[in-house]
């Protein structure tokens, strides 16, 4: 009988009928509950097969407004905007003007009234944040043709009211993220265009609100909302709006400031990656600056990293991660700027200072970021090196298109000879850090097979390697896309240790007679340390000349 009355949208559906079934879905339905539907709320399934039901009607979307005006469980109206949701995407645009406008003012008046009371807002943040993803979807629809005046209705909304205008950021951000990062096989090109075009043109409203919030709230919430989206936006807003504007000088400002520091350090990695050849050059060189100034009083150089990440909170260990981030971000695109003017240059080693202990950091993901860095790095400075005996492939890699005259040859020598100077310094620290980091390979025997061949046997992984797969298998190196497996992950280690033994042989044989000096010395034993070192030296020692790698097997024998 209950379940009849449900089904019966020809009147206003029975609300508290329609909580106590979504109650029983969820498991969490009362006495009184049960009582008041008459059938067996014990079972999932029946309520599962009464809400189905509800969902695939299509009248069932016209009940949404009486549910969310009557209820008061959360899951009955996450269950009322889940059908709302369904006739956004796939019948908004069926359905008779007066209803899409009706629902769309009704929708934008609950959000309105529930963000502009602190107390409602935060009672009611995932109702509120559910809302909001109803009005995104809309926005996909009706904006910009049918909703002109969206962009500036809101940025005037957000203007009265501090909690209003966090909810507007998060709206803003929502919105970026769906036309630029989810919204592909749910619009069509043309549509995808549309909203990105109308993004960039309107959003002088946009950028002129960040920059209010951020230069005249106290509120930490409305803060950190609005760091949120503009790291959101950065990767698309027109260059003008970040380079000719007070917005880098701005987020800089909110870098100390702890309870800001990771999602402006979040901004400042997204400008970072940004790569339009030299015309910015002056502005990076100004932010990397000021942000290292900052750094060293948030991080002082002498701070042991990995130690301190080990024993620091989520945030802390968030800090370092976004660190590396940035770090490798803007040297991937930006470092050749900070190489040619020599009042940068202190900055610049310094920062690869704090990159070589980062990648100390016991953390496999860190670790990641900062490899993928090194060893692009150490394969540029190895191909310049190589390549110095034909100078017109060094210049090409050098992005010159000069003629190579005599005078320029010499000139491009000795460019190339400075970066190995500059370079020499840190490039033997990163020799440590791989032996240190090296590791295991793939555990094989060469075996004479039944047909008198001499072949590779795989030998079948003992429990500490099985253990560093399932491990590996969880992160992600940008190689191709694709997850990388460890087989890879030892690949690009020992492919960086061989380009640095290339680079400099001597180094190399220091610094591994060096650490295994300290094994024999037991100053630093400990059976990892000298497997690492073991995997170091059997990774290169089939890439150089015989006199040059001798050393090895003769000291590890001893």
């Amino acid at each position: 009988m209950a379940a009849e009355r449900l089904k019966d949208l020809s009147q206003p559906i029975d609300v508290p009928l329609l909580d106590a079934t979504v109650a029983a879905f969820y498991g969490t339905g009362s006495k009184e509950e049960k009582e008041l539907t008459g059938y067996d709320l014990n079972s999932r399934a029946t309520a599962d097969q009464i809400l189905r039901y509800l969902q695939n009607n299509p009248d069932m979307w016209l009940q949404v407004v009486h549910i969310l005006q009557q209820t008061k469980s959360l899951n009955t109206k996450f269950f009322a905007l889940q059908v709302l949701e369904g006739v956004i995407k796939y019948r908004w645009n069926a359905l008779p003007v007066e209803q899409r406008d009706g629902m769309k003012n009704y929708i934008s008046e609950v959000i309105v009234q529930l963000s502009s009371n602190e107390a409602s807002f935060r009672a009611e943040r995932l109702y509120v944040n559910k809302l909001n993803i109803i009005l995104v979807q809309i926005l996909k629809h009706d904006w910009p043709a049918r909703w002109q005046s969206f962009i500036p209705d809101l940025v005037a909304a957000a203007k009265t009211s501090e909690t209003i205008c966090e909810n507007c950021m998060a709206i803003l951000k929502l919105l970026s993220e769906e036309v630029f990062d989810f919204s592909r096989g749910e619009m069509t090109q043309q549509k995808i265009k549309e909203l990105k075009q109308s993004l960039n043109s309107e959003f002088q409203l946009i950028h002129e609100l960040c920059l209010y919030v951020l230069s005249a709230s106290q509120r930490i919430e409305l803060i950190r909302a609005t760091l949120s989206t503009l790291h959101a936006f950065l990767s698309w807003i027109p260059l003008g709006y970040i380079f000719e504007s007070t917005l880098l000088e701005t987020l800089l400002k909110f870098f100390p400031v702890p309870s800001s520091r990771n999602l402006t350090l979040q901004c400042l990695t997204e400008v970072a990656s940004l790569n339009f050849g030299d015309y910015y050059n002056v502005q990076y060189v100004k932010m990397y600056n000021i942000f290292m100034v900052q750094l060293q009083t948030i991080l002082p150089p002498t701070t042991n990293i990995p130690e301190a990440y080990a024993h620091g909170s989520s945030e802390e260990q968030a800090f370092i991660q976004n660190l590396a981030l940035f770090f490798t971000s803007f040297y991937k695109f930006h470092i050749r700027v900070l190489e040619s003017s020599q009042e940068n240059i202190s900055a610049l080693l310094m920062g690869l200072e704090y990159l070589i202990n980062i990648s100390y950091v016991d953390d496999t993901e860190v670790f990641k970021v900062c490899l993928d860095y090194w060893n692009s790095l150490i394969l540029e400075l190895f191909d310049s090196h190589h390549n110095m005996d034909n100078p017109a492939v060094t210049a090409n890699m050098m992005g010159l298109q000069v003629p190579l005259l005599p005078g320029i040859v010499d000139g491009l020598c000795a460019q190339l000879l400075h970066r190995r100077r500059l370079y020499a310094g840190t490039m033997s620290k990163l020799r440590m850090l791989m032996i240190c980091r090296m590791a295991k390979p793939e555990e094989v025997l060469i075996v004479e097979d039944e047909n008198g061949n001499i072949v590779r046997e795989t030998m079948k992984d003992n429990d500490v390697l099985v253990q560093y797969k399932v491990l590996l298998s969880c992160i992600k190196m940008p190689v191709n896309g694709t997850l990388l497996s460890s087989e890879q992950y030892v690949g690009i280690m020992r492919e960086t240790l061989i380009y640095l033994s290339h680079l400099d042989h001597e180094d190399t044989e220091k610094q591994m007679l060096k650490k295994l000096s300290k094994q024999l010395s037991g100053e630093d034993w400990t059976w990892n340390n000298l497997n690492t070192l073991c995997w170091a030296i059997g990774s290169i020692s089939g890439s150089m000349m015989e006199e040059q790698v001798s050393f090895t097997p003769r000291n590890v024998d001893h």
